[in-house]
């Protein structure tokens, strides 16, 4: 669900403590409202404010105009940073703030000042806390879960409550979301009213830590990210932690997490890293709770990031239980993790042969584009001609890209010659990059893999592959991300004494297939699509409310070196046969439909009964599911859902039917 997200990955804000549930019949908070202040503006934020204004209005790629119009939307964009889901202020403030604020940003970022954007905040604030007071006195009795009564699962697009009246509804339906999401891990009333009054007085206890540095950050990427969905700032804390791969990157366990009001999200996994591995976390999946190898798991809902962090990093072989909350929301399971160092060999390219139908299938895996790989990759090839493998893919799923220059000198394995991708800045410059020799390492049969998290870098190898005709891509329409970004410290060279500024990241250029179109917002489509197990609908460029679009730029001069289209529609027509047939493919069609009905969902029951139904619902089908594997792997059926080995790795048969795809391509270049 949607019911916390917000769009901003910056809050990185607020610190946690926990405390003991009240005993008396009244919920208080524990934080008086008086307690509750926002903190100065120091001459550093108002530095760095005029030093991000300068970078972004005369360095970034997209050429805007700082004025009236842009303040506004910026304006908005800060609201919703502060109150993603609507439900925090009313009509009014939202009225009064606009009159006063909405057209002085521009005026203000030019200045360095700061003072709408902590006007703003300490509102905010107020707001919350008078909210979290209200959502405390409902835990005074236990609320009737029998009625039809619904929660909006998205409100990021929903008017602001009118009235206080309105404010108390929406608050009053969080609650009883937050409660029946406890009822359906079996908690009784008193255990429930103990953990949501700490989580409470959590949230509100956030409010009294937060720092200057947090709400500059937040509002400087209200512009920022108002430019575009890759541009953001990093105030001097968040730049340290984030540059020591402390907070963002968890050193562990592997995976990038973000801030999203009071929960705790992750943003990425990092290839070849024990989360990774697991595979059973993915983006968006939530943390609300983490534990060790024994013990309670503790819920980290309310917790301030870094402090989710401590409770996650450990020693190299311990284990850490996580408790995870699918995206859309639904049933929470615990996921073991044993922590370790991502190793350089678990994220560089690395090659198995199958024999599939008479054929030997080679299959390299590519996590991300190293310093190093098309070296790495040539010897990879060489080992796949010794060992006589008939046909070749290149699997690029997951990918996030990585070095320019390696996607360029990887396509040039499979090419004789010829440019690769089109680069244009912002002073519409246009450089072609091209394959560095003549060498053809590898001309037989090839499919590249991808999916919707294969992006920047991996869009340009698969491009490459598809514009020259050299390659089959399948899969899933990729992420659509075209834009090229630097980071820059906000401090000068005769800063000799200044204090740390943070770093600017924003985007300098855009990539170009060779055929003149963009990668950007559209990515690369498969030329025979998989079954769409990554949401197109959810995840992807063109998601972001501000991308850059896409746009077309004159051809390079190539022409196509390759014939593997002439295979295309027998490779397409034996693949759909197979997968129509395919007990996996049939029951994640079924998936898929329950996924995606759920997905175009706007209200959740709040019926205790019936959302206990539908999880039951869903435990027997994956129950049934698994056993129907199971039996057809020739394995012991599971009694309960609960009873499947924490070690167990579901069989990844996107990957096998490519392998058979391959082997159908090999028979046909053969004939040839």
């Amino acid at each position: 669900m949607k019911l916390n997200k917000s769009s901003s990955y910056l809050l990185t804000l607020i610190a946690s403590v926990c405390f003991g549930s009240a005993n008396v019949v009244a919920v208080q908070p524990t934080i008086k409202a008086e307690e509750i202040v926002v903190p100065s503006v120091t001459q550093e934020n108002a530095l760095a404010t005029k030093r991000v204004t300068t970078r972004l209005t005369q360095s970034h790629y997209r050429k805007f105009q700082l004025d009236n119009d842009f303040s506004a939307k910026i304006f908005d964009r800060y609201l919703n940073f502060l109150d993603y889901n609507h439900n925090t202020f009313l009509q009014s403030d939202i009225d009064e703030m606009r009159a006063k604020y909405a057209d002085k940003i521009d005026d203000e970022l030019n200045e360095g000042k700061l003072d709408i954007a902590f006007i703003m905040y300490d509102l905010m604030m107020k707001r919350r806390y008078q909210r979290f007071e209200y959502a405390l006195s409902l835990l005074d009795k236990e609320p009737n879960l029998k009625e039809d009564d619904e929660i909006e699962i998205d409100r990021e697009k929903a008017p602001w409550p009118k009235t206080q009246e309105e404010a108390d509804k929406l608050w009053e339906q969080r609650v009883k979301n937050d409660i029946i999401n406890l009822k359906l891990k079996d908690k009784k009333w008193a255990d429930i009213k103990k953990q949501l009054t700490k989580r409470y007085n959590l949230a509100i206890r956030r409010l009294t830590q937060t720092k200057a540095d947090d709400i500059v950050q937040l509002y400087l990427n209200s512009f920022a990210r108002e430019i575009d969905p890759h541009t953001s700032y990093l105030a001097p804390r968040t730049a340290k932690n984030f540059n020591e791969d402390m907070n963002l990157s968890l050193e562990g366990i592997g995976a990038t997490l973000q801030q999203e009001e009071d929960e705790t999200v992750i943003k990425s996994l990092v290839p070849g890293a024990p989360a990774d591995k697991s595979k059973k976390l993915k983006a968006g999946d939530k943390i609300v709770g983490v534990g060790q190898a024994t013990g309670e798991i503790e819920d980290v809902v309310g917790w301030r990031l870094e402090d989710v962090v401590d409770k996650i990093k450990g020693k190299k072989g311990t284990k850490v239980r996580l408790e995870i909350e699918p995206a859309k929301g639904g049933k929470s399971t615990i996921v073991t993790l044993v922590r370790d160092k991502v190793r350089i060999e678990d994220r560089a390219a690395k090659l198995t042969l199958k024999d599939v139908d008479g054929e030997k299938v080679a299959v390299i895996k590519i996590p991300g584009f190293y310093i190093g790989l098309t070296q790495d990759v040539r010897k990879l090839l060489d080992e796949m001609k010794t060992k006589k493998a008939t046909s070749l893919i290149i699997d690029l799923r997951d990918n996030g890209g990585g070095a320019l220059t390696e996607a360029v000198e990887l396509s040039g394995l499979f090419i004789s010659d010829g440019p690769v991708v089109q680069v244009r800045d912002a002073y519409n410059r246009i450089r072609v990059h091209e394959d560095p020799d003549n060498a053809q390492v590898y001309s037989g049969p090839l499919l590249v893999m991808i999916n919707r998290f294969s992006a920047s870098a991996s869009e340009i190898f698969a491009a490459a592959m598809q514009d020259y005709n050299r390659g089959i891509v399948i899969g899933q329409n990729s992420f659509g991300k075209g834009t090229v970004q630097q980071s820059r410290s906000l401090n000068f060279v005769y800063d000799l004494e200044q204090n740390p500024l943070g770093f600017i990241q924003y985007t300098i250029q855009k990539f170009y297939r060779i055929n003149g179109g963009s990668t950007q917002l559209k990515g690369v489509a498969a030329d025979i699509n998989f079954p769409e197990i990554i949401d197109l609908k959810e995840y992807g460029e063109d998601k972001e409310d501000n991308a850059l679009p896409w746009d077309k730029i004159p051809a390079a001069n190539y022409s196509q070196s390759g014939k593997a289209n002439d295979a295309l529609s027998v490779l397409k027509e034996k693949h759909l046969t197979r997968i129509a047939k395919d007990p996996e493919f049939i029951v994640l069609d079924e998936n898929l439909k329950i996924r995606n009905e759920r997905r175009d969902r706007k209200y959740l029951s709040l019926n205790f009964e019936k959302r206990k139904a539908e999880n039951d619902a869903d435990d027997k089908k994956s129950l049934n599911d698994l056993n129907a594997r199971f039996k057809r792997e020739g394995k012991k059926p599971l009694k309960d859902i609960d009873d499947l080995p924490k070690d167990y790795e579901a069989p990844d048969f996107f990957l096998t039917e490519a392998e058979k795809m391959a082997a159908d391509f090999a028979k046909l270049y053969s004939v040839k």
